[in-house]
């Protein structure tokens, strides 16, 4: 927390799950905070901290805004969490192609000019697509959607440009985050409110797998790389190195919370073939970073739980 203090942090994404738990940090340990937002943006996650950033107006594919609204920043540290997709409600194809890769590639352009320490981009696990093993950093990117391709787009061109202009670049690839301030429509928010009010969870179906992270954990691992040596153009996996079936992850929620209800299994699958495996390969985290989670299922849903107890009204 103390290598942030006084530094002057860019945050993409402020209003997302993962930007938000950012801003919300970097304020805590006292950095000086700037946030890109749209007139589009809905800043519910961070309305109560807007006073204590700096907040641009700024589109990412506005390329030229961007650079002038960079150079004014000057940021030391930049936090792309900005993203369009990982959602299944959110389709449009050519929001997600550009929303994801030309987006990022405009920001890694933007901030070339800028002396900046560290950028990190967020990756996701949708990049690898369907294996059979842990999914290393090595393995060959087999998307599964647009949303997959773009983000491995993204990935690919940060990659690009940190190793061509020795760039300060890295990519953190998160798997399945959970925690506070995530969208009332994810798995993990769902079940809980459900079970809150002394609903059955909806869920897909009991047996999809994930590697599900703690919000705590996966802050963790952007203040770690703030610190590591040498992660020019690295690409780091980020999760629990655990598998759990959504049937463990509801039934986990259901006894926490202690309500009687149980799992309605109803909905559409996201894909034709979910996979029987999904877990990440950490070992490069705890190598690089010096990094690996604290929260274990039970730890981060507890956690979680209590948070949503106490601020229910949010999502009212």
């Amino acid at each position: 927390m103390s290598s942030l203090e006084g530094r002057k942090v860019l945050i993409t994404g402020a209003t997302g799950f993962i930007g938000a738990n950012l801003v919300r940090r970097a304020i805590g340990a006292g950095a000086d905070v700037s946030i890109f937002t749209r007139m589009s943006s809905d800043t519910w996650r961070i309305n109560d901290k807007l006073e204590c950033v700096s907040q641009h107006k700024v589109d990412l594919l506005d390329y030229e805004k961007l650079m002038l609204t960079i150079r004014d920043i000057d940021p030391e540290i930049i936090y792309h969490t900005a993203a369009y997709g990982g959602n299944p409600a959110q389709k449009d194809f050519k929001k997600i192609i550009t929303s994801n890769y030309i987006a990022t590639a405009n920001l890694v352009n933007a901030c070339k000019k800028s002396n900046f320490e560290l950028f990190v981009n967020t990756g996701s696990s949708s990049e690898y697509g369907i294996k059979n093993l842990p999914m290393s950093e090595e393995d060959l990117l087999e998307p599964m959607n647009d949303y997959g391709v773009a983000k491995s787009a993204a990935t690919v061109y940060c990659r690009f440009a940190a190793k061509s202009e020795r760039l300060p670049i890295v990519t953190l690839r998160l798997f399945s985050p959970y925690g506070s301030y995530e969208g009332r429509t994810r798995l993990i928010p769902s079940a809980i409110l459900d079970c809150l009010h002394g609903k059955n969870p909806m869920i897909t179906s009991l047996a999809f797998v994930r590697d599900f992270l703690f919000i705590e954990d996966i802050m963790v691992a952007y203040l770690k790389a703030l610190d590591a040596k040498d992660l020019e153009g690295e690409i780091i996996n980020i999760g629990s190195g655990h598998q759990h079936s959504i049937g463990d992850v509801v039934h986990e929620i259901i006894k926490l919370t202690g309500n009687n209800v149980v799992p309605e299994i109803g909905g559409s699958m996201r894909w034709s073939n979910e996979p029987a495996k999904w877990v990440a390969d950490i070992s490069k985290a705890k190598r690089l970073l010096n990094w690996e989670p604290k929260y274990d299922l039970t730890l981060g849903l507890r956690a979680t739980i209590k948070w949503f107890e106490e601020n229910l009204f949010l999502y009212e």
